[in-house]
């Protein structure tokens, strides 16, 4: 019965180790992210609203204005739009 105890007791604060750098790790690319979008390394998607590199591979130029996308789904979305509203 003692073994079991002590094994929980170790499990638990490995679990708890093992959380709580987990955290530090979220917490840290969180603030990587707000870093380069105040640089404006990212920008908003105007459909969905992530944030994606500036430098995307799915952009779609509207005039002078280009637009980043995070998926195919939301660049097919914005230019359905750009097509109802030219119509």
């Amino acid at each position: 019965m003692l073994k079991f105890v002590i094994i929980a007791i170790a499990g638990f604060v490995m679990w708890k180790l093992f959380s709580g750098d987990l955290k530090k790790k979220q917490e840290g690319a969180g603030k990587k992210q707000e870093k380069k979008i105040k640089a404006g390394e990212m920008i908003k998607d105007p459909i969905c609203g992530t944030y994606v590199k500036k430098d995307s591979d799915i952009r779609v130029r509207n005039g002078d204005k280009v637009e980043c996308f995070c998926s195919y789904e939301c660049r097919d979305k914005y230019i359905k739009r750009l097509e109802s509203e030219n119509s």
